[in-house]
């Protein structure tokens, strides 16, 4: 017996918002470790650009990913 279309569509959008938190989750890591790292290389300015980029994009990849993943789950 399948689940209702309206359940599966609640559980899609909750498999993204799952996504999004643990992509947020993981610009967040990724900002406070590659701050400390690129400060010591390029100095407190250029540091933080270069982390925050990295963060950004490390943010949006995993945000894809894990949004992606937990979305099949609740497909198959």
């Amino acid at each position: 017996m399948s689940a209702p279309t309206s359940d599966l569509h609640a559980d899609r959008v909750a498999a993204w918002a799952t996504g999004v938190g643990v992509g947020a989750m993981a610009f967040m890591l990724t900002w406070l470790i590659g701050n400390r790292l690129t400060e010591a290389l390029w100095g407190p300015t250029a540091g933080a650009w270069v982390a925050l980029v990295m963060a950004v994009i490390a943010g949006f990849a995993v945000t894809a990913l894990a949004g992606a993943r937990l979305a099949r789950r609740v497909l198959s």
